[in-house]
């Protein structure tokens, strides 16, 4: 399928847990990352809402690269920690740290808490010929006591979605994009692109 005559579409990440997420959901269209177009640097992320930054990175790499793009923000908003990590999820354990740093710390936050609702929000920001255009997914859940599963990435093997009994790291790729945060904004993305193109 054709995007308004573009040949391709960049998703502006290096994770590439996303990218292969990504590439599953968004079928007909190519979808290349930033080592595609030699982007190979750290795109910046300077703002305090999900919003704020999922623009920056596209608008960062629209403008560079002149090539349409979309970028996402990802925030894990748990509910007895005043919606913390948020939009500083992914470093919430401090520089340089893993995503396993970041588990380590939300398990011994809520250690002892009976209140483990949460939820995974993600903004995706689209720049297609210069406009730009935002999709939202929300996905509301639990945090685990204890890691389970061996799939998914970042916080996925201590987030069971509501209506589920297994975590995002025990459903396979297909279940969790049916499920996901990301699932839903994506899908909300390609209705958009469909209608465009």
């Amino acid at each position: 399928m054709n995007i308004m005559n573009a040949p391709s579409l960049c998703f502006a990440t290096n994770n590439k847990g996303k990218l292969q997420e990504i590439r599953s959901l968004v079928q007909g269209f190519t979808i290349v990352s930033l080592q595609d177009i030699n982007c190979l640097e750290e795109l910046p992320e300077t703002h305090e809402t999900l919003e704020e930054n999922s623009l920056e990175k596209a608008s960062y790499v629209f403008n560079k690269f002149k090539i349409s793009c979309f970028a996402d923000d990802t925030g894990l908003e748990v509910e007895a920690l005043g919606g913390e990590p948020g939009v500083y999820s992914a470093r919430w354990a401090g520089p340089g740290c893993t995503p396993a740093d970041n588990i380590q710390k939300l398990l011994s936050r809520l250690q002892g808490q009976s209140n483990r609702k949460a939820r995974f929000r993600t903004v995706v920001t689209l720049i297609l010929k210069g406009e730009i255009h935002a999709f939202e997914g929300i996905v509301n859940g639990t945090i685990t006591e204890e890691l389970r599963g061996e799939k998914g990435f970042g916080y996925d093997p201590v987030f069971i979605p509501d209506g589920e009994t297994l975590t995002f790291a025990e459903l396979s790729m297909e279940q969790k994009n049916k499920l996901s945060h990301r699932g839903i904004a994506v899908r909300k993305l390609v209705s958009f692109l469909q209608s465009e193109s």
